[in-house]
């Protein structure tokens, strides 16, 4: 059930396309290509089972750890925000 302006099945447009962008930025952050023996980091050894694990992997897990709470998610979604709508 819409309401106002809004057609039927506009919310779930809106919460299906924040979902999409969301996986597509987390696709484009996969590390590809040869993994590194050493983490880029700190220099330490990155286990076998991590590189097997993941291809192309750069970081040890806890280097990996600090980068992935230092990343900042807006938790806007601009696609369906009615202000950006409006410029």
């Amino acid at each position: 059930m819409a309401g106002g302006w809004t057609r039927d099945g506009a919310v779930q447009d809106q919460i299906d396309d924040t979902v999409s962008d969301a996986v597509a930025a987390a696709r484009a952050r996969t590390p590809k290509g040869a993994s590194a023996e050493y983490c880029d980091d700190c220099g330490e050894p990155i286990p076998p089972r991590r590189r097997e694990a993941l291809p192309g992997v750069r970081t040890c897990v806890g280097c990996q750890a600090e980068r992935d709470g230092a990343v900042r998610h807006s938790a806007i979604n601009r696609r369906g925000s009615k202000d950006s709508q409006l410029r």
